[in-house]
């Protein structure tokens, strides 16, 4: 059951521990392994990153199975419903039409004596997009990175996802798999990708899709294989060795964060509807055993209310032991004495989602700073930018939200500054460069500088 505090320090512990529930030692024991990976795939590349799909998810296959066929690609779209093929071409056309708004845009500013300053932003030659699979599909996860990087004129694109176990493998050890591969052919037929996943890819507009995952997979696309392209940038969540890979590759590409369990924060008043409220923990709960859900609310009797109605709502729940486990560890209500203390809570732990169930969460949003995504009102659910509003799901984590923001257009793109000066206005600030040069040790700085100015009569310039 849900704990309901109501002393302020209790509460201001309880929300730095889950806070920071990723910050374990068991975490230097997996980046140990990590790094192996990563090394391994540097300098065998496919042959390490099939040994690593082959040990640590159970596929075997051959360099020419890692990548998704063409017939896989267009078989997908018989194997979903015209509903979900709708709900996907909607979200796809929400979220390009919100990330159209964000394209930065280049521009000059023409100053006295011909000074010319600006900016000037392009795209990232290629991208590499993480979407989580095994047993799971996200094809959402799809559309919010691979839309981003379309939109910012990317001009190559892959996908990486962890296929599902083979049909007829599940549950078998790795010497029982061996044993039902022919010596001739050198592996099983090659795991599927779920076909909401392949469809959304195509509609996001990416046909290169690798099947494979885990640090092996951010290894490939960091450092190349023979059949993985090298990337530029890297986005998209995954478990703890994903998220260790993209942290030790950062600087050989760029990334987009180190995604930690996601998280939900709601702010209620005496108006909230406990019925909404819980299943809006519960949506967050189910994700995963180290998922966060927190209810921060000024009415002692909500609390109460809310605590009974998860509840209710989990007693048939599909993932009932999961999403128990999550609110027993990660899971609280605090009882506060009002708005404007929740709000203090709230931007302390600095949430990935934010729910604002409040009488006028309008008003409420000018004490709201640190936030990965806000959701104004009872009728917006986190869901609905989960999968279709357009703002991106892929969000900062873990406290993240005080100085990092969603993944976006700016993710797949890099600005350079442009400066032109005229001889005329060069002249006008040589002095004082020469000062700063000098002051700093630099003379070939002041040098390139005073041999650019006019000759004086009578002085030597040593040219």
């Amino acid at each position: 059951m849900l704990r309901i505090i109501t002393q302020r320090t209790e509460a201001e512990a309880e929300l730095r521990r889950i806070r920071d529930r990723t910050s374990t030692d068991q975490i230097v024991h997996k980046e140990a392994t990590v790094r192996e990976v990563l090394q391994a795939v540097q300098r065998q590349g496919d042959r390490a990153v099939l040994h690593y799909t082959q040990e640590f998810d159970r596929q075997f296959l051959t360099p020419e199975q890692l990548r998704v066929s063409g017939s896989e690609l267009d078989a997908a779209y018989q194997q979903v419903s015209k509903e979900l093929l709708d709900a996907i071409q909607l979200a796809r056309a929400q979220i390009e039409a919100f990330h159209r708004q964000r394209v930065p845009k280049s521009w000059v500013q023409f100053k006295e004596d011909e000074v010319v300053l600006g900016k000037r932003y392009t795209p990232v030659d290629r991208a590499g997009i993480y979407v989580p699979g095994g047993r799971a599909a996200y094809p959402s996860t799809v559309l919010m990175n691979a839309i981003p990087a379309k939109v910012a004129g990317v001009p190559r694109i892959v996908m990486v996802t962890p296929p599902a176990p083979p049909a007829g493998h599940i549950g078998l050890d790795e010497s029982e798999i061996k044993s039902n591969l022919s010596p001739t052919s050198a592996s099983i037929s090659p795991a599927p990708i779920n076909p909401a996943v392949l469809v959304a890819a195509q509609e996001a507009g990416i046909s290169e899709i690798y099947r494979v995952g885990g640090a092996q997979a951010i290894a490939a696309l960091a450092y190349g294989t023979e059949t993985i392209p090298k990337v530029d940038v890297i986005t998209g969540p995954g478990n703890i060795y994903v998220t260790l890979a993209k942290k030790l590759v950062y600087g050989t590409v760029g990334i987009d964060s180190l995604a930690g369990p996601s998280e939900v924060l709601v702010i209620a008043d005496t108006t909230a509807n406990p019925v909404y409220v819980a299943a809006d923990l519960l949506a967050q709960a189910e994700h995963d055993p180290m998922a966060a859900a927190i209810l921060l609310t000024t009415d002692a009797v909500l609390a109460q209310k809310v605590q009974a109605e998860v509840e209710w709502q989990l007693r048939d729940h599909p993932r009932r032991l999961l999403t128990e486990k999550a609110l027993a560890h990660y899971g609280s209500i605090v009882v506060v004495d009002s708005i404007a203390e929740a709000a203090e809570l709230s931007n302390e732990f600095a949430p990935e989602h934010l729910e604002l169930e409040v009488d006028d969460p309008w008003a409420m949003l000018d004490l709201i700073r640190h936030a990965g995504a806000i959701f104004i009102g009872s009728s917006t659910p986190e869901a609905v930018g989960d999968y279709l509003a357009g703002p991106n799901h892929t969000l900062p984590t873990s406290g993240a939200a005080r100085y990092a923001s969603a993944l976006g257009v700016e993710t797949f793109m890099k600005h350079s500054s442009i400066i032109s000066y005229s001889p005329t206005a060069l002249q006008k600030v040589a002095n004082q460069i020469d000062v700063l040069a000098n002051a700093e040790g630099l003379p070939s700085h002041a040098d390139s500088v005073r041999l650019r100015m006019p000759r004086r009569e009578g002085g030597n310039q040593g040219l």
